[in-house]
């Protein structure tokens, strides 16, 4: 009879290396979800023992303690306890802990173990920990916990064989031990009571280098200085910026032959007419006009992904600090709010590592204002089309250039309408102090990074398949019906149900230079953002023809003046483009009023900012 699966939770402080040691035993054998009733985003894997034995882990969120005093802890408390709806209660829990540092992780330890789960402590990174002079009795260290204790070296192959030994050593015995549970809250003294015990075991198990390693020290040195940290953080998202075009525009050009080749052989090998239109202007013009950008994708968040492995995160956000502090910003904020860079979903998810609701909540309502992926395919076809590729003082990209002070607009705005808010809303509330374990350098993990890029690429790719895919079926429809009259000369568009609904919005936004074909894109927009540059791909081919489809840059250059896409640019940086963000924005504040709110603001900026933006560009002969 086949042994039943077997449920395993990875529990540990954030930056313990639980992310590597979950993709180390899953590889690729992994599914992104969210836990049910709330969103945030729930990793589960799955791989099979030495002695045969299927096993599912799940990676919970990065936790301090079980108090729950924020959503991610809730979380973690509620799973380990069994609590949590719709989740298969856990058979083993592996408190993973970084060997440089445990101090944190064995109190963590001593609470999860009144939980009465059946558990094993794995000391990570213990290589490090190795060359770093640190001596580790496990022996000793598991006696004096009264669990099992192994090491583990995520990112090296074959480091986690002890790990599966034990898991089946374990597993064996899992049905004849009780778990009683003694878990309850612990108050603040008995916190420090904890702490103490967990200082008492780490002074008998654990030898320290008698002269510690300095590189950590060095390098933060310059990188936590206050003016020289700051440049250095500017110098890393300028340099992330330029590579978004520079790296980017090799792969982004093979992608874009690739599809304008598919246009072309659907236009010579069928027919013309509506099975014609509807591939070549509907599917290739519109989902291809997005997918052009993964390569830009890929860039973002590989930078993103390399500088949390290699633990500059956390420093960025302490160096942030003072900077937020004075906009009524926890420090914590910034990781969410860089996370947003990729996207405003996981980076409103990401709120709950922060424990007071009112900084959760003024970091949930800007975070849409940081400059998201979905955001480049907009931002990247109107720079290409209308700022000159050159390099200006001999180095410096131009399009990058441009590029960077459209995501500078959005983090000084974020930080002006987060100091609006504690000025007009908060104005009696002082943040609380920041407190942060920076973890130690290390080398980034190749594969864990290539699981990550290539996780997020994949969504991406899904949603083109999926939201974007059936905008692009409904533009089609609304600007190719109905067909127009017998002897018309005009473009059939013109006839459409789109043009209709175009040019009645087209009052609205004249003001701001915009046409009835950027209504129209703007409508489907609300779905993703991405969709705009897809919507307008199919609105243009359709009014356009053969050339139109194939060079959908070409021909806005033609239809719009400078004035228009600076103003289109200004829209972006502020305008509520995403009904998936405002969705998360309204589950995770529990209402409608922040959504509301969150909506209201972003399209009042976006329709004062293009105004004045066009206005301007007009004045100054752009127009």
């Amino acid at each position: 009879m086949e042994a039943p699966l077997l449920h395993l939770a990875l529990v540990g402080t954030p930056n313990s290396g639980k992310t590597s040691l979950f993709n180390a035993l899953t590889g690729s054998r992994q599914k992104v979800a969210n836990y049910p009733g709330v969103t945030v985003e729930r990793k589960e894997g799955f791989f099979v023992t030495p002695q045969g034995r299927q096993v599912s882990v799940v990676d919970l969120p990065g936790t301090y303690s079980l108090r729950g005093r924020s959503p991610d802890e809730e979380i973690t408390r509620d799973f380990v306890l069994g609590k949590a709806s719709g989740e298969t209660v856990p058979d083993l829990v592996l408190c993973v802990a970084d060997s440089t540092n445990l101090r944190l992780t064995i109190r963590l330890l001593l609470e999860l173990k009144r939980t009465g789960r059946p558990m094993i402590l794995v000391l990570n990174m213990f290589d490090i920990a190795a060359r770093r002079g640190i001596t580790v009795d496990v022996e000793r260290l598991a006696k004096e916990l009264g669990v099992p204790v192994v090491t583990s070296i995520a990112v090296r192959k074959g480091g986690t064989a002890d790990l599966l030994t034990l898991t089946d050593e374990i597993s064996a015995r899992l049905a004849t031990e009780p778990a009683e549970n003694t878990w309850r809250a612990l108050s603040v003294g008995e916190l420090r009571s904890t702490q103490r015990e967990a200082d008492r075991i780490i002074a008998d198990c654990v030898s320290l280098p008698s002269r510690p390693d300095t590189w950590t020290a060095r390098i933060d040195a310059v990188v936590l200085h206050p003016v020289g940290g700051l440049i250095v953080l500017a110098l890393i998202l300028f340099v992330m910026f330029q590579a978004v075009f520079a790296w980017a525009q090799p792969l982004m050009e093979l992608l874009n032959s690739g599809f304008d080749a598919l246009g072309e052989f659907v236009h010579t090998t069928l027919p013309a007419g509506l099975l014609q239109s509807f591939l070549q202007n509907g599917v290739i013009s519109g989902v291809g006009s997005v997918i052009v950008f993964l390569p830009q994708i890929i860039i973002i968040f590989l930078f993103i992904l390399l500088l949390e492995d290699f633990g500059y995160m956390a420093r960025a956000a302490f160096l942030m600090d003072r900077i937020m502090g004075g906009a009524g910003l926890h420090g914590r904020a910034f990781i969410p709010l860089l996370s947003s860079f990729a996207c405003a979903i996981p980076g409103i998810m990401a709120t709950r590592v922060i424990d007071n609701k009112r900084d959760r909540l003024t970091t949930i309502l800007i975070a849409p204002l940081m400059t998201c992926s979905a955001r480049i395919p907009v931002y990247t076809l109107i720079i290409s089309a209308f700022i000159p590729a050159k390099d200006v003082w001999g180095f410096i990209n131009l399009q990058g250039l441009v590029m960077f002070g459209l995501y500078a607009a959005g983090i000084i705005s974020a930080l002006a309408v987060s100091f609006l808010i504690k000025f007009f809303m908060l104005r009696d509330y002082a943040p609380a102090p920041f407190m942060l374990e920076l973890p130690d350098y290390k080398m980034p993990r190749l594969k864990s990074i290539a699981i990550g890029v290539y996780t997020r690429a994949k969504m991406f790719l899904h949603r083109a398949g999926t939201t974007i895919f059936s905008m692009m079926v409904l533009i089609w429809f609304l600007a190719s019906f109905p067909q127009p009259p017998a002897g018309a000369t005009e473009p059939g568009i013109d006839f459409s149900l789109a043009a209709i609904i175009g040019k009645a919005l087209e009052p609205l936004l004249a003001p701001v230079g915009f046409n009835w074909q950027i209504a129209v894109a703007l409508i489907p927009g609300m779905a993703a953002r991405e969709v705009a540059v897809a919507a307008l791909g199919t609105v243009y081919a359709i009014e356009g023809g053969k050339e139109a489809a194939e060079q959908i840059g070409q021909v806005l250059a033609t239809k719009w003046s400078l004035a228009t896409a600076l103003s289109m640019l200004a829209w972006y940086i502020f305008a509520p483009q995403c009904a998936s963000t405002l969705a998360v924005i309204r589950r995770e504040t529990g209402s409608w009023r922040w959504m509301a709110v969150t909506f209201s603001y972003m399209l009042v900026l976006a329709y004062a900012a293009s105004l004045v933006t066009y206005n301007v560009a007009v004045a100054l002969g752009a127009g």
